[in-house]
């Protein structure tokens, strides 16, 4: 067996796709494929690019061209958002929230998703089921946790206070986003993201010069969706190096 077969028999054991991490995880335990490189991710990473086999769904998650009428139903329903650009806000959202679930659990935060999300899709499982904790932490006052319990995706550290929080706006204004951070402001959160496509990063850094969000300026910043799946891959990736040391 070769190096794309193997690719391709993980892909078709797991119903015809297959995000990157999944890849380096089960493809290098297929026996009897010899890689003969020392960069073997690098490898898989450019074998799902070959279109003769493969297409990419979103940033990160790949498919089999022959299984393209036959993957599973939230899978197909990734793929027509892709040809309705008005209806991309659907399942995007939740598997880029799956993401950053699946990022922080494995860099060992305590990861929460508000109440309104926990039952969407993200690859086959729900974000509750991702997700480490079912409550927000009571870490200041009431008031302020009603205003920010809707963050699409929270980091809490080892102490129940939040260290990352992310907001995925595919298309909405992000001042509504911005406003939310802005109650994180007297506490010592590393990052405050807004996830979105690499062409809205300039409409980004322009709200993000409003008087309004100075107090959090330095901790705002802007992630898009591929390096989102890069920083996602990257972190598997370590993970499985650091399990063979």
């Amino acid at each position: 067996m070769n190096q794309r077969e193997a690719v391709i028999k993980v892909m078709e054991e797991n119903g015809g796709y297959a995000t990157l991490s999944h890849l380096y995880e089960k493809v290098l335990e297929i026996p009897n494929v010899s890689w003969k490189t020392k960069t073997p991710f690098a490898s898989i990473r450019r074998i799902v690019q070959e279109e003769k086999y493969f297409f990419k769904i979103k940033p990160g998650l790949w498919a089999l061209k022959d299984w393209q009428n036959k993957l599973p139903k939230d899978i197909m329903e990734l793929i027509e958002e892709n040809k309705e650009v008005t209806n991309v806000e659907k399942s995007s959202h939740s598997y880029y929230q799956g993401m950053l679930v699946e990022i922080g659990n494995m860099r060992g935060y305590n990861t929460y998703i508000p109440n309104q999300d926990k039952n969407k899709k993200y690859l086959g499982r729900t974000l509750k089921e991702l997700s480490s904790i079912d409550e927000i932490y009571s870490f200041t006052y009431e008031e302020v946790i009603k205003k920010i319990k809707s963050i699409d995706v929270f980091w809490f550290n080892e102490r129940g206070f939040p260290a990352y929080v992310f907001e995925v706006e595919h298309s909405t204004d992000f001042k509504n986003s911005l406003l939310k951070f802005v109650e994180l402001q007297d506490f010592n959160v590393k990052g405050m993201y807004v996830v979105s496509y690499e062409s809205r990063k300039r409409e980004f850094e322009s709200k993000k010069q409003y008087v309004a969000f100075s107090p959090i300026k330095d901790k705002i910043k802007f992630l898009s969706y591929e390096k989102l799946a890069q920083w996602y891959s990257k972190t598997y990736e370590q993970r499985i190096i650091e399990s063979e040391l």
